[in-house]
């Protein structure tokens, strides 16, 4: 009788990747940790400072784009940062940064655009997806229940295929 455990081996390729990917969670964790945390970007004024967060949090990373610029470990992100500190330093107001980021962007810089038709897309993205995704469902189970049954001497084989 064989060992339970040995029913539930996994194959080495398996293993290796696993290795692999573990590796590389532990090389890039520091890289992902040092988005914001880095000292010299901070400003000394703890108000500013975390106006500054507050604003970027707001703004997109071009790079990543599913993270703000203070979130990001990219360093157009980091450039980002950069910039939004030097105008809180400056005395601008938030709506005046993030005005200044959109002139130079556009409204995609943003990560909660407003509702305008030329950003109608970025609103409509997440439906349009979810309406494609629906059809996709449709389609595929439409086809599944398409298959047509067996003819008999395809029954005659699987009967003769289960005798043996």
């Amino acid at each position: 009788m064989t060992h339970p455990s040995s029913r539930m081996t996994r194959p080495p390729s398996m293993i290796r990747l696993v290795r692999l990917l573990f590796a590389l969670a532990l090389i890039l964790a520091p890289l992902a940790a040092g988005a914001v945390s880095d000292p010299s970007e901070m400003l000394p004024d703890p108000k500013q400072e975390a106006r500054a967060e507050a604003i970027g949090r707001q703004l997109r990373c071009l790079v990543c784009q599913n993270e703000s610029i203070e979130d990001s470990g990219a360093d157009l992100a980091k450039d980002l940062r950069k910039v939004v500190r030097e105008h809180v330093a400056a005395g601008e107001s938030d709506q005046q940064i993030i005005d200044w980021m959109v002139a130079r962007y556009g409204n995609f810089v943003r990560l909660r655009p407003p509702f305008l038709w030329q950003t109608l897309p970025l609103w409509a993205s997440p439906g349009l997806a979810l309406v494609a995704g629906a059809l996709l469902l449709a389609f595929l189970f439409r086809q599944r229940r398409e298959t047509p049954p067996l003819t008999p001497e395809e029954r005659r084989k699987i009967e003769e295929l289960a005798k043996q």
